[in-house]
Formats: C-alpha cells, structure tokens, sequence
C-alpha cells in the first residue's frame, strides 16, 4: 500500500499545515470522501489486501489528491481507525457513569459498544477483526485499547469477597473472550443464521450478546447467582445510528464530479443567497471570470445540485440559481464534514 511520501502532515489528521485555509476546508472534505472509502474496501477486501487504486476508485478523488493528503495506504487505513475509534469511544463515553456501580456501567457501555458494531458493522469489522492484520502501528493501537477495557474490568475485583483472589490475568481473560466471540459474529456472511442456543431468536444481533457476555464477564466477580441475573435483565432499548457515512460522507462520495474550492463557495454562495445571478454567485465565490462561472453554474445544474428559477424568464434578463434538495442536502453535508474535522 505504499506510494510517494510527501512531508508536512499530522500523523493521522492527513491534513496537511501547507494548505490555505480555504483550500483546507476542500482537502477535509476530500479526505472525508477518502476514509469512507477506505472503510467499505478494508471491510470488503480486508485490511492486508487494501490497496490505494481501489480506495482511489470507490472515493472518486485523483490519485494526486490522496498522496496530497496521505503518505500511502498504509496511513490512510491508521487515519480510518482512528476515526472509527474516536465514533466507538464517543458512543460508550455517552453512558459510562462512573459514579454507577461496576455492574451497571460495564453493562451500558457493553449494550452500547455492541450496538455501535451493529449499526456499523463495516467500522466494528475494521477495529475488531482486521486492526489484527493491519501491521504494527495498528497492533500496537489496539494494545492500548485493549489496557483501557482490562482496566475498567478488574475494578470488578474490589465489588466483594468473590473477586479478592483474584488478578489482573482475570480481567484479561475475560476482555480477550468477549473479544474474541464479537470477532467470530463479524466473521459470519450477512444473512447467516447463527444456532438460536447461541443467540436468543437465531438471527445474527450483536446486542443481543449483551446478556450472556455480561454473565461471563460477572461471574468471576460477582458470583454464579449475579451471573445468572444477568442473563434475565431486560435489554434496555437500541437507538439505532445512521453509519457516520450517510452524514455527509455517502452523499459527497455518490456525487460523479470533485469536489473543489470553487464548487464549495459556489453552493455555499447560493446558500446563503437564493436567486443570484451568475455574477453574484462569482463574486460571493471569488470567481471574477464569468465564464468559469458559468461553466460550473451549469455543471452544477446538469448534476441536479441547482436550478435556475430564471431560466423561463424573457431572454437578457439574469439567471437566478437555487439550491435543489439534492443540492442542499449536499451543502449540509459539506458543513458537517469541515466542522466535524476542525472540531475533532
């Protein structure tokens, strides 16, 4: 997954300092466009048969643009875990109270993480299964990772007398195993069946896990009886998540052009003032030349971004260009994405 080297970015923001600040707005959305490629083809292919021609191919950037942003493939696919990891560890943060007893808060933030790989199974597939084959830098990521959740375990040991004798090697035991049948479950095809005596219903539900996998995880702590407890609780409800990519970044990567400086303060020109002209619109987006204006104005109009209201007006009079629904949609999904990467 190699390829040019250039110099002057952050590790893993892949944002370099030397674009102007304008210019940066364009690379996060381009590089926005480049993780949830790299998302769909490292769960499809695998993260050791990933390579930058097919992430290229699924983004709809140049080749040019991702070395811009990327040193190669092998950064890129760090970036994309990162940010998978960020979404994972934001989801648990919602409902891990640690003012809650180690029962409670252990089981929320299972139910949750669960459910996280549910909606996601794309970003839960690339954390769990394939961070495993990603080389070092990913392994030695998902080492630290993996200390956080061990640690957050073995404070079951100080719940009462049954877990006294016991040791860190518990906790590592029990992380590793809950691990490894999340690992499994990512591994059946879609639509696949799994045994009902595995998964009450029979049907591949990963938050269905939550009972029986917080058994296991109380009973060396807690006792047979709390463990059994555990398997009858009621599931509390699973706010299902739109994946991260329908919020912007499955409608930019559908779009069959690039995305520019230009097209951005174009849409946002119009945004913010429906019914410009042509020469409004240019000079709202710092484009002088009326012909390039134009030009994109069209190419806006033929992708179904924009109409112009003023199109069946008497011949002189000016263009007055709208966003479509298309079109607004999209400009809302280009806000999203450059807010979400200056606030990250």
């Amino acid at each position: 997954m190699g390829g040019p080297r250039t110099g002057g970015r952050n590790r893993l923001s892949g944002v370099g300092a030397e674009y102007p600040d304008g210019h940066k707005h364009v690379a996060e959305i381009q590089r926005a466009r480049i993780l949830a490629a790299m998302v769909e083809v490292a769960s499809e292919r695998g993260a050791g048969n990933v390579t930058v021609a097919r992430v290229v191919a699924r983004s709809g950037v140049s080749r040019r643009t991702f070395y811009e942003l990327f040193t190669g493939g092998e950064e890129c696919l760090l970036a994309v875990m990162e940010d998978s990891l960020v979404r994972a560890r934001s989801c648990v943060l919602e409902v891990y109270d640690p003012r809650e007893a180690w029962r409670v808060r252990v089981r929320a933030a299972l139910h949750v993480l669960l459910g996280f790989v549910e909606d996601e199974p794309a970003r839960g597939r690339l954390l769990i299964v394939e961070s495993l084959r990603a080389g070092p830098e990913a392994l030695e990521r998902r080492s630290r990772v993996l200390a956080e959740l061990i640690v957050a375990v073995d404070a079951g040991r100080r719940e009462n007398a049954s877990g006294s004798g016991l040791t860190p090697l518990t906790a590592e035991g029990v992380v590793g195993s809950v691990l490894s049948i999340i690992h499994a479950r990512l591994l059946v095809p879609a639509g696949v069946l799994v045994p009902a005596r595995v998964v009450g219903g029979g049907r591949l539900a990963l938050v269905e896990l939550t009972n029986p996998l917080m058994s296991m995880i109380a009973l060396p702590y807690l006792g047979a009886a709390a463990a059994r407890r555990e398997l009858d609780r009621p599931l509390p409800e699973h706010r299902r998540r739109a994946p991260h990519a329908s919020n912007g970044a499955g409608h930019l990567n559908d779009l069959p052009m690039r995305i520019t400086y230009r097209t951005l303060r174009v849409l946002s020109a119009i945004a913010s003032q429906p019914g410009a002209s042509n020469r409004q619109a240019g000079e709202s987006a710092g484009i002088t030349d009326q012909g390039q204006i134009s030009k994109l104005l069209h190419r806006l109009e033929k992708l179904g971004l924009l109409l112009n209201a003023g199109a069946d007006q008497a011949k002189g009079m000016p263009n007055a260009w709208m966003l479509t629904e298309k079109g607004a949609e999209i400009e809302r999904a280009i806000g999203r994405q450059t807010s979400g990467s200056r606030s990250r």
